[in-house]
Protein backbone atom coordinates (compact mmCIF):
# COMPACT_ATOMS: atom_id res chain seq x y z
CA UNK A 1 0.00 0.00 0.00
CA UNK A 2 1.14 3.64 -1.16
CA UNK A 3 2.54 6.27 1.54
CA UNK A 4 -0.53 8.37 -0.23
CA UNK A 5 -3.18 5.71 0.79
CA UNK A 6 -2.45 5.58 4.11
CA UNK A 7 -3.23 9.28 4.97
CA UNK A 8 -6.31 10.05 5.57
CA UNK A 9 -7.93 13.78 4.87
CA UNK A 10 -7.67 14.50 8.57
CA UNK A 11 -4.27 13.89 8.80
CA UNK A 12 -3.29 15.57 5.80
CA UNK A 13 -4.21 18.63 6.90
CA UNK A 14 -2.57 18.36 10.04
CA UNK A 15 0.35 17.57 8.07
CA UNK A 16 -0.24 20.77 6.09
CA UNK A 17 -1.14 22.68 9.18
CA UNK A 18 2.50 22.14 10.79
CA UNK A 19 3.98 23.02 7.00
CA UNK A 20 1.85 26.02 7.49
CA UNK A 21 2.93 27.09 10.61
CA UNK A 22 6.60 26.78 9.75
CA UNK A 23 5.73 29.04 6.41
CA UNK A 24 4.01 31.69 9.32
CA UNK A 25 7.45 31.41 11.22
CA UNK A 26 9.61 32.35 8.20
CA UNK A 27 7.50 34.89 7.03
CA UNK A 28 6.39 36.59 10.20
CA UNK A 29 10.18 36.49 10.95
CA UNK A 30 11.53 38.16 7.93
CA UNK A 31 8.66 40.70 8.24
CA UNK A 32 9.46 41.55 11.39
CA UNK A 33 12.68 42.32 11.22
CA UNK A 34 12.08 45.10 9.08
CA UNK A 35 10.05 46.80 11.34
CA UNK A 36 12.80 46.48 14.13
CA UNK A 37 15.70 48.00 12.10
CA UNK A 38 15.62 51.35 13.81
CA UNK A 39 15.83 50.12 17.14
CA UNK A 40 18.65 47.58 15.61
CA UNK A 41 20.59 50.58 14.10
CA UNK A 42 20.52 52.57 17.45
CA UNK A 43 21.33 50.01 19.53
CA UNK A 44 24.25 48.38 17.35
CA UNK A 45 25.51 52.26 16.54
CA UNK A 46 25.01 51.89 12.80
CA UNK A 47 23.36 53.43 10.37
CA UNK A 48 19.67 52.30 9.54
CA UNK A 49 20.57 51.14 5.20
CA UNK A 50 23.83 49.15 7.25
CA UNK A 51 21.59 47.73 9.45
CA UNK A 52 18.90 46.54 6.76
CA UNK A 53 21.65 44.10 5.71
CA UNK A 54 19.93 41.69 8.44
CA UNK A 55 17.36 41.56 5.56
CA UNK A 56 19.29 40.90 2.79
CA UNK A 57 21.63 38.94 3.83
CA UNK A 58 18.35 36.85 4.98
CA UNK A 59 17.01 36.98 1.89
CA UNK A 60 20.39 36.25 -0.05
CA UNK A 61 21.51 33.02 1.29
CA UNK A 62 17.91 31.51 1.29
CA UNK A 63 17.94 32.08 -2.38
CA UNK A 64 21.03 30.67 -2.97
CA UNK A 65 20.03 27.44 -1.34
CA UNK A 66 16.36 26.70 -1.58
CA UNK A 67 17.88 24.41 -5.18
CA UNK A 68 20.00 22.19 -2.26
CA UNK A 69 16.94 21.37 -0.70
CA UNK A 70 16.28 19.60 -3.47
CA UNK A 71 18.30 17.37 -3.91
CA UNK A 72 18.71 17.05 0.13
CA UNK A 73 15.10 15.69 -0.11
CA UNK A 74 16.29 13.28 -2.58
CA UNK A 75 19.22 12.06 0.15
CA UNK A 76 17.69 12.34 3.41
CA UNK A 77 14.05 11.39 5.20
CA UNK A 78 12.34 14.68 4.27
CA UNK A 79 10.46 14.50 7.45
CA UNK A 80 13.72 14.69 9.54
CA UNK A 81 15.26 16.99 7.16
CA UNK A 82 12.07 19.25 7.66
CA UNK A 83 12.53 19.29 11.45
CA UNK A 84 16.10 19.61 11.23
CA UNK A 85 15.43 22.98 9.44
CA UNK A 86 13.00 24.34 11.77
CA UNK A 87 15.23 23.84 14.34
CA UNK A 88 18.76 25.06 13.24
CA UNK A 89 15.95 28.37 12.36
CA UNK A 90 14.52 27.94 15.66
CA UNK A 91 18.06 27.99 17.34
CA UNK A 92 19.76 30.64 14.80
CA UNK A 93 16.81 33.13 15.82
CA UNK A 94 17.02 33.36 19.53
CA UNK A 95 20.74 33.34 19.60
CA UNK A 96 20.58 36.82 17.04
CA UNK A 97 18.75 37.84 19.99
CA UNK A 98 21.56 37.63 22.22
CA UNK A 99 24.08 40.37 21.68
CA UNK A 100 24.56 43.50 20.16
CA UNK A 101 27.34 43.15 17.23
CA UNK A 102 26.24 43.83 13.32
CA UNK A 103 28.82 41.13 12.25
CA UNK A 104 27.29 38.30 15.68
CA UNK A 105 23.78 39.50 13.87
CA UNK A 106 24.70 39.23 10.03
CA UNK A 107 26.07 35.38 10.66
CA UNK A 108 22.87 34.35 12.68
CA UNK A 109 20.95 35.78 9.75
CA UNK A 110 22.56 33.76 7.16
CA UNK A 111 21.95 30.68 8.89
CA UNK A 112 18.54 31.25 9.57
CA UNK A 113 18.63 32.06 5.76
CA UNK A 114 20.03 28.78 5.13
CA UNK A 115 17.32 26.72 7.37
CA UNK A 116 14.59 28.43 5.68
CA UNK A 117 15.37 27.79 2.43
CA UNK A 118 14.93 23.71 3.28
CA UNK A 119 12.45 24.38 5.85
CA UNK A 120 9.59 25.50 3.63
CA UNK A 121 10.19 23.97 0.27
CA UNK A 122 10.55 20.45 1.92
CA UNK A 123 7.56 21.29 4.01
CA UNK A 124 5.28 22.21 1.18
CA UNK A 125 7.21 18.55 -1.12
CA UNK A 126 5.84 16.68 1.84
CA UNK A 127 2.48 17.57 1.15
CA UNK A 128 2.60 17.59 -2.14
CA UNK A 129 3.95 14.12 -2.27
CA UNK A 130 1.35 12.58 -0.15
CA UNK A 131 -2.14 14.66 -0.99
CA UNK A 132 -4.62 12.80 -3.67
CA UNK A 133 -4.89 15.06 -6.83
CA UNK A 134 -8.68 15.26 -6.10
CA UNK A 135 -7.76 16.62 -2.17
CA UNK A 136 -4.84 18.93 -3.62
CA UNK A 137 -6.81 22.35 -3.54
CA UNK A 138 -8.25 21.88 -0.54
CA UNK A 139 -4.59 20.75 1.53
CA UNK A 140 -2.78 23.46 -0.54
CA UNK A 141 -4.77 26.30 0.93
CA UNK A 142 -3.49 25.94 4.07
CA UNK A 143 -0.36 26.85 2.67
CA UNK A 144 -1.55 30.04 1.51
CA UNK A 145 -2.80 31.32 4.54
CA UNK A 146 0.87 32.40 6.50
CA UNK A 147 1.78 34.48 3.43
CA UNK A 148 -1.34 36.72 3.76
CA UNK A 149 -1.45 36.74 7.74
CA UNK A 150 1.83 37.04 8.90
CA UNK A 151 2.77 40.20 7.33
CA UNK A 152 -0.93 41.65 8.13
CA UNK A 153 0.13 41.32 11.92
CA UNK A 154 3.87 41.82 11.98
CA UNK A 155 4.34 45.63 11.68
CA UNK A 156 1.34 45.62 14.72
CA UNK A 157 2.94 42.78 16.49
CA UNK A 158 6.49 44.31 15.92
CA UNK A 159 5.79 47.56 17.43
CA UNK A 160 3.91 46.75 20.43
CA UNK A 161 6.93 43.70 21.22
CA UNK A 162 9.85 46.72 20.83
CA UNK A 163 7.50 49.04 23.00
CA UNK A 164 7.13 47.18 25.56
CA UNK A 165 10.49 44.97 25.66
CA UNK A 166 12.88 45.54 23.10
CA UNK A 167 14.13 44.20 19.46
CA UNK A 168 16.08 41.13 21.02
CA UNK A 169 12.22 39.38 21.64
CA UNK A 170 11.26 39.90 18.19
CA UNK A 171 13.92 36.90 17.67
CA UNK A 172 12.90 35.18 20.99
CA UNK A 173 9.25 35.15 19.39
CA UNK A 174 10.83 32.17 17.15
CA UNK A 175 10.97 29.93 20.10
CA UNK A 176 8.21 29.02 21.08
CA UNK A 177 6.57 28.22 17.63
CA UNK A 178 9.38 26.72 16.75
CA UNK A 179 9.10 23.75 19.50
CA UNK A 180 5.45 23.46 18.53
CA UNK A 181 5.91 23.01 15.31
CA UNK A 182 8.81 20.26 16.12
CA UNK A 183 6.08 18.76 18.35
CA UNK A 184 3.23 18.30 16.35
CA UNK A 185 5.91 17.50 13.21
CA UNK A 186 6.46 14.60 14.97
CA UNK A 187 3.43 13.54 15.92
CA UNK A 188 1.45 14.27 12.06
CA UNK A 189 3.72 14.63 9.24
CA UNK A 190 3.88 10.91 7.92
CA UNK A 191 6.63 11.00 5.25
CA UNK A 192 8.61 7.70 4.35
CA UNK A 193 10.35 8.60 1.29
CA UNK A 194 12.66 6.83 -0.94
CA UNK A 195 16.15 7.87 -0.73
CA UNK A 196 17.46 8.33 -3.99
CA UNK A 197 22.16 7.98 -4.78
CA UNK A 198 21.45 11.15 -6.90
CA UNK A 199 25.22 12.76 -7.27
CA UNK A 200 25.28 16.33 -6.40
CA UNK A 201 25.30 18.91 -9.67
CA UNK A 202 28.22 21.08 -7.98
CA UNK A 203 28.66 23.36 -11.39
CA UNK A 204 24.48 23.72 -11.16
CA UNK A 205 24.50 24.63 -7.77
CA UNK A 206 27.08 27.55 -8.28
CA UNK A 207 25.58 29.09 -11.12
CA UNK A 208 21.90 29.37 -9.49
CA UNK A 209 23.38 30.70 -6.91
CA UNK A 210 25.43 33.40 -8.32
CA UNK A 211 22.42 34.00 -10.85
CA UNK A 212 19.85 34.23 -7.76
CA UNK A 213 22.57 36.42 -5.54
CA UNK A 214 23.20 38.38 -8.45
CA UNK A 215 19.77 39.24 -8.50
CA UNK A 216 19.15 40.12 -5.28
CA UNK A 217 22.11 42.27 -4.98
CA UNK A 218 20.50 44.13 -7.92
CA UNK A 219 16.88 44.42 -6.17
CA UNK A 220 18.53 46.05 -3.52
CA UNK A 221 21.05 48.13 -4.89
CA UNK A 222 18.27 49.51 -7.13
CA UNK A 223 15.92 50.30 -4.29
CA UNK A 224 18.47 53.08 -3.68
CA UNK A 225 17.60 54.96 -6.69
CA UNK A 226 19.75 56.85 -9.16
CA UNK A 227 22.90 57.37 -6.88
CA UNK A 228 23.71 52.98 -7.72
CA UNK A 229 21.66 52.80 -10.98
CA UNK A 230 24.67 51.79 -13.08
CA UNK A 231 25.89 49.17 -10.02
CA UNK A 232 22.63 47.64 -9.78
CA UNK A 233 22.29 47.29 -13.59
CA UNK A 234 25.63 45.29 -14.02
CA UNK A 235 24.15 43.18 -11.55
CA UNK A 236 21.39 42.96 -13.34
CA UNK A 237 23.42 42.05 -16.47
CA UNK A 238 25.36 39.75 -14.10
CA UNK A 239 22.17 38.04 -13.11
CA UNK A 240 20.61 37.50 -16.70
CA UNK A 241 23.94 35.75 -17.84
CA UNK A 242 24.03 33.34 -15.03
CA UNK A 243 20.59 32.35 -15.47
CA UNK A 244 21.13 31.87 -19.43
CA UNK A 245 23.98 29.85 -18.21
CA UNK A 246 22.22 27.93 -15.60
CA UNK A 247 19.38 27.57 -18.14
CA UNK A 248 21.64 25.85 -20.78
CA UNK A 249 23.72 23.58 -17.89
CA UNK A 250 20.43 22.30 -16.41
CA UNK A 251 18.86 21.03 -19.86
CA UNK A 252 21.89 19.66 -21.30
CA UNK A 253 23.53 17.81 -17.56
CA UNK A 254 22.68 13.88 -17.16
CA UNK A 255 21.93 15.00 -13.45
CA UNK A 256 21.03 18.49 -13.05
CA UNK A 257 20.53 20.07 -9.48
CA UNK A 258 16.99 20.17 -10.36
CA UNK A 259 14.55 19.36 -13.62
CA UNK A 260 13.37 21.85 -16.28
CA UNK A 261 11.12 19.04 -17.79
CA UNK A 262 8.22 20.46 -15.27
CA UNK A 263 8.10 23.40 -17.32
CA UNK A 264 6.74 21.58 -20.42
CA UNK A 265 3.50 21.17 -18.43
CA UNK A 266 1.43 24.31 -19.35
CA UNK A 267 -0.82 24.53 -16.36
CA UNK A 268 3.32 25.01 -14.16
CA UNK A 269 4.54 26.63 -16.80
CA UNK A 270 1.72 29.47 -16.35
CA UNK A 271 2.93 30.08 -12.41
CA UNK A 272 6.51 30.32 -13.40
CA UNK A 273 6.12 33.02 -16.00
CA UNK A 274 2.83 34.68 -15.56
CA UNK A 275 2.92 34.11 -12.01
CA UNK A 276 6.37 34.74 -11.08
CA UNK A 277 5.21 38.99 -12.56
CA UNK A 278 2.28 38.23 -10.48
CA UNK A 279 4.53 37.92 -7.42
CA UNK A 280 6.89 41.07 -8.45
CA UNK A 281 3.99 43.03 -8.74
CA UNK A 282 2.82 41.25 -4.46
CA UNK A 283 6.47 43.33 -4.16
CA UNK A 284 5.75 46.23 -5.74
CA UNK A 285 2.00 47.45 -4.44
CA UNK A 286 2.55 47.39 -0.98
CA UNK A 287 6.10 49.34 -0.92
CA UNK A 288 4.67 51.92 -3.47
CA UNK A 289 1.42 52.99 -1.73
CA UNK A 290 2.89 53.24 1.81
CA UNK A 291 5.35 55.39 0.22
CA UNK A 292 2.89 57.24 -1.68
CA UNK A 293 0.72 57.99 0.99
CA UNK A 294 3.61 59.15 3.17
CA UNK A 295 6.21 60.78 0.63
CA UNK A 296 3.74 62.41 -1.78
CA UNK A 297 0.57 62.92 0.89
CA UNK A 298 2.26 63.67 3.74
CA UNK A 299 0.57 61.00 5.95
CA UNK A 300 2.17 59.89 9.50
CA UNK A 301 3.34 56.37 8.82
CA UNK A 302 0.88 55.09 11.49
CA UNK A 303 -2.08 56.63 9.23
CA UNK A 304 -0.35 54.92 6.17
CA UNK A 305 0.01 51.49 7.54
CA UNK A 306 -3.42 51.40 8.78
CA UNK A 307 -4.31 52.10 4.83
CA UNK A 308 -2.00 49.65 3.51
CA UNK A 309 -3.49 47.20 5.69
CA UNK A 310 -6.38 47.37 4.52
CA UNK A 311 -4.49 45.21 1.30
CA UNK A 312 -3.76 42.15 3.85
CA UNK A 313 -7.20 42.60 5.05
CA UNK A 314 -8.57 41.55 1.32
CA UNK A 315 -6.19 38.84 1.70
CA UNK A 316 -7.74 37.43 4.67
CA UNK A 317 -11.19 38.08 3.89
CA UNK A 318 -12.02 36.34 0.58
CA UNK A 319 -9.74 33.39 1.86
CA UNK A 320 -12.80 31.16 3.33
CA UNK A 321 -13.96 31.61 0.19
CA UNK A 322 -11.58 30.69 -2.14
CA UNK A 323 -11.97 27.01 -2.84
CA UNK A 324 -15.47 27.75 -3.41
CA UNK A 325 -15.13 29.98 -6.37
CA UNK A 326 -12.70 27.95 -7.67
CA UNK A 327 -14.48 24.56 -7.68
CA UNK A 328 -17.65 26.53 -9.20
CA UNK A 329 -15.78 28.84 -11.61
CA UNK A 330 -12.45 26.31 -12.92
CA UNK A 331 -8.88 27.13 -12.13
CA UNK A 332 -8.92 29.80 -15.22
CA UNK A 333 -12.18 31.65 -14.57
CA UNK A 334 -11.05 32.25 -11.27
CA UNK A 335 -7.80 33.48 -12.05
CA UNK A 336 -9.39 35.39 -14.53
CA UNK A 337 -11.51 37.43 -12.03
CA UNK A 338 -8.64 37.35 -9.46
CA UNK A 339 -6.14 38.89 -12.07
CA UNK A 340 -8.04 41.15 -13.38
CA UNK A 341 -9.31 42.79 -9.90
CA UNK A 342 -5.71 42.54 -8.68
CA UNK A 343 -4.72 44.58 -12.30
CA UNK A 344 -8.21 47.01 -12.06
CA UNK A 345 -7.06 47.83 -8.52
CA UNK A 346 -3.53 48.56 -9.52
CA UNK A 347 -4.79 50.97 -12.33
CA UNK A 348 -6.78 52.60 -9.74
CA UNK A 349 -4.15 53.48 -7.33
CA UNK A 350 -2.39 55.04 -10.32
CA UNK A 351 -5.45 57.96 -9.54
CA UNK A 352 -4.95 58.43 -6.10
CA UNK A 353 -4.33 62.26 -5.41
CA UNK A 354 -3.32 63.65 -2.10
CA UNK A 355 -7.55 64.66 -1.67
CA UNK A 356 -8.84 61.08 -2.89
CA UNK A 357 -11.25 60.17 -0.15
CA UNK A 358 -9.75 57.84 2.42
CA UNK A 359 -12.75 55.00 2.07
CA UNK A 360 -11.72 55.11 -1.62
CA UNK A 361 -7.94 54.41 -0.67
CA UNK A 362 -9.25 51.73 1.56
CA UNK A 363 -11.47 50.07 -0.57
CA UNK A 364 -9.07 49.81 -3.82
CA UNK A 365 -6.74 48.44 -1.23
CA UNK A 366 -8.74 45.98 -0.02
CA UNK A 367 -10.19 44.84 -3.41
CA UNK A 368 -6.34 44.53 -4.66
CA UNK A 369 -6.11 41.94 -1.53
CA UNK A 370 -8.96 40.02 -2.54
CA UNK A 371 -7.17 39.49 -5.90
CA UNK A 372 -4.37 38.64 -4.58
CA UNK A 373 -5.49 36.20 -1.89
CA UNK A 374 -7.70 34.00 -5.01
CA UNK A 375 -4.70 34.37 -7.39
CA UNK A 376 -2.19 33.13 -5.24
CA UNK A 377 -4.76 30.46 -3.58
CA UNK A 378 -5.72 29.30 -7.59
CA UNK A 379 -2.23 29.04 -8.81
CA UNK A 380 -0.61 27.47 -6.38
CA UNK A 381 -2.92 24.21 -7.12
CA UNK A 382 -2.94 24.73 -10.67
CA UNK A 383 0.39 24.35 -10.62
CA UNK A 384 1.17 21.10 -9.38
CA UNK A 385 -2.18 19.65 -10.53
CA UNK A 386 -1.06 17.80 -13.48
CA UNK A 387 2.46 17.02 -12.52
CA UNK A 388 3.48 13.36 -11.74
CA UNK A 389 5.14 12.30 -8.79
CA UNK A 390 8.74 12.69 -9.80
CA UNK A 391 7.94 15.84 -11.09
CA UNK A 392 7.00 17.88 -8.26
CA UNK A 393 10.39 17.86 -6.20
CA UNK A 394 12.14 19.68 -9.14
CA UNK A 395 8.92 21.67 -9.31
CA UNK A 396 8.76 22.43 -5.83
CA UNK A 397 12.86 23.84 -5.78
CA UNK A 398 11.78 26.06 -9.51
CA UNK A 399 8.86 27.86 -8.02
CA UNK A 400 11.02 28.29 -4.49
CA UNK A 401 13.50 30.34 -6.36
CA UNK A 402 11.27 32.06 -8.86
CA UNK A 403 8.75 33.23 -6.23
CA UNK A 404 11.50 34.37 -3.68
CA UNK A 405 13.44 36.04 -6.67
CA UNK A 406 10.51 37.82 -8.38
CA UNK A 407 8.91 39.62 -4.69
CA UNK A 408 12.38 40.87 -3.38
CA UNK A 409 13.11 42.07 -6.87
CA UNK A 410 9.49 43.88 -7.31
CA UNK A 411 10.53 46.43 -4.20
CA UNK A 412 14.21 47.54 -6.36
CA UNK A 413 12.11 47.43 -9.90
CA UNK A 414 9.54 49.77 -8.22
CA UNK A 415 12.49 52.23 -6.61
CA UNK A 416 13.96 52.53 -9.86
CA UNK A 417 11.20 53.68 -11.98
CA UNK A 418 9.92 56.21 -9.32
CA UNK A 419 13.40 57.43 -9.48
CA UNK A 420 14.31 57.60 -13.20
CA UNK A 421 10.48 59.05 -13.71
CA UNK A 422 10.96 62.05 -11.02
CA UNK A 423 14.11 63.43 -12.78
CA UNK A 424 11.33 64.40 -15.56
CA UNK A 425 7.99 64.87 -13.75
CA UNK A 426 6.94 65.49 -10.22
CA UNK A 427 7.33 63.04 -7.62
CA UNK A 428 3.59 62.37 -7.31
CA UNK A 429 3.25 61.82 -11.07
CA UNK A 430 6.44 59.51 -10.68
CA UNK A 431 4.41 57.37 -8.18
CA UNK A 432 1.35 57.33 -10.45
CA UNK A 433 3.20 56.58 -13.55
CA UNK A 434 4.94 53.98 -12.00
CA UNK A 435 1.45 52.26 -10.59
CA UNK A 436 0.43 52.94 -14.38
CA UNK A 437 3.49 50.51 -15.34
CA UNK A 438 3.03 47.94 -12.23
CA UNK A 439 -0.97 47.90 -13.55
CA UNK A 440 0.29 47.08 -17.04
CA UNK A 441 2.92 44.51 -16.46
CA UNK A 442 0.42 42.72 -14.51
CA UNK A 443 -1.86 42.45 -17.50
CA UNK A 444 0.40 39.77 -18.85
CA UNK A 445 -0.56 36.68 -16.02
CA UNK A 446 -4.21 37.74 -17.41
CA UNK A 447 -3.94 37.61 -20.91
CA UNK A 448 -1.42 34.31 -20.34
CA UNK A 449 -4.07 32.59 -18.16
CA UNK A 450 -6.69 33.13 -20.96
CA UNK A 451 -4.68 30.77 -23.22
CA UNK A 452 -5.31 27.99 -20.83
CA UNK A 453 -8.06 25.15 -21.37
CA UNK A 454 -11.09 25.33 -20.03
CA UNK A 455 -10.90 22.31 -17.89
CA UNK A 456 -7.22 22.98 -16.72
CA UNK A 457 -6.28 21.30 -13.61
CA UNK A 458 -9.47 19.59 -13.24
CA UNK A 459 -8.88 16.41 -11.81
CA UNK A 460 -8.21 18.39 -8.31
CA UNK A 461 -11.61 19.93 -8.35
CA UNK A 462 -13.68 17.35 -7.13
Amino acid sequence: MTQKSQMTFSQMKKAALVVAAALFMQMLDSTIVTTALPQIASDIHVQQSTASLLVSTYMLFAAIFIPLSGWLAKKMRRKYLFLFAVGLFTVSSVLAGLFNNLTYLLIMRAIQGMAGALMVPVGRLIILENTEPKKMLQILSYLVWPALIAPAIAPLLGGYVINSLSWHWIFFLNLPIGLLIIFFGFTYLIDDNDRVAAPFDLVGFLLVAVAAGALLIAAEVLSHGLSLLVWGILCLAVAVIFFVLSWRHLQTVDEPLFSLEPLKVKTFRVYETGGSIFWLTIGALPYLLTLILQVVFKWSPITAGTYVIFIFLGNIFIKPFTTFIIQHLGYKYALVVALALASLSTFAMAGFQAGTIKAVIALVAFLSGVGRSLALTAYNSLSYSELTKEQKNSANTLASVLQMLAQAFGVGLAATIVALLSQVVSLRVAYQLTFLLVGILSLYPLLEVLTLPKDAGSETLS
